[in-house]
């Protein structure tokens, strides 16, 4: 009897009526399965409107509702950062900072090079070192820092280093640290999409050591629990959708304490990392003498930032932005069970940097961030390398709530059309095996 697909001696042979059934049978149910399938997917129509800016990256950010480059003031363009005009708007900056955010007057703000990274950068090397440290991650960020506390500024030949860890979507046991201890942490972990509880509890008030904050991806979304944070650093470019290389650093009296009567043994530091000198706070750094030379473009951009801020309600109206964003995907998450948080804990997620796992391996999420970059619906919303499979969508305060409920669905859209790309897929294979049986031929998967 000849078997599916067979030949003999150059001569076809009558097969079985079972067998001739399957031969006309299983390549064509295969063929008309396909067929079905390409045409649902052609014929599958766009869910809707897409958002009027599809701007969601993680950093730098979406620019602020009615940006326009020709509003950016230029007389402090082509001058001197050092002329009488340079300082005074820089002094500006950090004035409207210091106000929009409640800092205590007490507390000192400055500019200083290299973004959120220089800054954080900063205090690491001037103030670690004197007494024992503990050090809190659980995304890429807070492990670098960790990661350069022992590596490059070898703390651990000196002080006692201790590490508090967590997976993606999860928090250490932050009550695990110690007081008499310096703490390091990020406020908000940008790629895991999970914060600290609000108001920071677990750090007391009396505490002896400092607490170094990374907040850049919290200022302005979040509420800063200023007494329980002796250093705190941010960027321009995220929450306010600012230009990036230009760092901001906020000192206690307490961190200013510290950089006067600590001094690292055998640690060099460059011009852009030195804040005191002689045992004197270097304290022009906080009136508008920056250590090097700002973007005076930029900071004009970032003032114009700041104006925009204070006319949708100042930190508290950012915040109630970012707040309504993440309830949009919050309440589209709860309908769909395809996509879920990073973080599970609604306590500790992000209202900002929004991680969001799929029910699709890590190829199939590129494709379906592919999917809404093609169709220019989201940009830059695949998760950070180091993170998961996963998306990420920016939801700070200058990315409006119309745009992310205009985008939830696209996301089930661009879902559906990378399921049906498998079965299609899958459907292809089908023909293939059931050709190359039937004609003795080897199926290749890059058929």
């Amino acid at each position: 009897m000849l078997r599916l697909g067979s030949r003999h001696a150059g001569r076809a042979v009558a097969a079985s009526p079972v067998a001739f059934q399957q031969q006309v049978f299983v390549p064509s149910s295969a063929v008309a399965a396909n067929q079905a399938l390409t045409a649902r997917w052609m014929s599958s129509a766009a869910p809707g409107p897409k958002p009027a800016n599809p701007e969601f990256s993680s950093g730098p950010c979406k620019k602020h509702p009615g940006f326009s480059i020709t509003s950016i003031p230029t007389s402090s363009l082509g001058r001197s950062h050092r002329s009488k005009l340079g300082k005074e708007r820089l002094k500006f900056a950090i004035d409207e900072t210091k106000r929009m955010l409640g800092i205590p007057d007490d507390y000192l703000v400055g500019i200083v090079p290299a973004s959120d990274t220089g800054a954080y950068e900063m205090a690491m090397w001037n103030m670690l070192g004197a007494r024992d440290v503990d050090i809190c991650h659980w995304e890429s960020f807070g492990k670098g820092w960790f990661g350069d506390a022992v590596s490059h500024l070898k703390l651990r030949d000196t002080v006692d280093v201790r590490e508090h860890t967590a997976g993606y979507g999860e928090l250490p046991d932050l009550s695990a640290t110690s007081p008499d201890r310096d703490i390091c942490f990020t406020f908000n972990g940008t790629t895991s999409g999970v914060r600290v509880p609000d108001g920071c509890d677990w750090i007391a008030d009396d505490r002896t050591g400092l607490t170094l904050c990374d907040a850049t991806s919290a200022v302005f979304a979040m509420n800063m629990p200023w007494e329980k944070l002796d250093v705190t650093t941010y960027s321009w470019q995220k929450v306010l959708g600012g230009e990036g290389a230009h760092g901001m650093l906020i000192l206690s009296p307490r961190a200013v304490e510290r950089l006067e009567t600590y001094v690292p043994e055998n640690r060099p530091l460059p011009k852009i990392f030195r804040l005191a000198k002689g045992g004197k706070l270097i304290g022009g750094i906080f009136k508008g003498a920056t250590i090097n030379t700002p973007s005076m473009m930029a900071v004009e951009d970032y003032i114009d930032a700041l104006a925009w801020a204070e006319s949708v309600g100042g930190n508290d109206g950012l915040i109630k932005i970012s707040n309504a964003n993440l309830r949009t995907i919050e309440d589209f998450v709860a309908e769909n069970d395809w996509i879920d948080f990073l973080a599970k804990d609604p306590s500790i997620r992000s209202n900002t940097s929004v991680c969001c796992t799929l029910d699709l391996t890590a190829d199939q999420i590129k494709e379906f961030v592919a999917l809404l970059e093609r169709e220019n619906v989201a940009l830059d919303i695949g998760g950070y390398r180091d993170a998961p499979p996963s998306i990420r969508i920016w939801c700070g305060a200058t990315v409006e709530t119309a745009d992310v409920e205009a985008l939830m669905p696209w996301l089930k859209w661009a879902y559906e059309q990378v399921k049906l790309n498998i079965e299609i897929r899958c459907s292809k294979r089908w023909v293939w095996l059931a050709h190359s049986f039937m004609h003795g031929t080897a199926y290749k998967e890059s058929d």
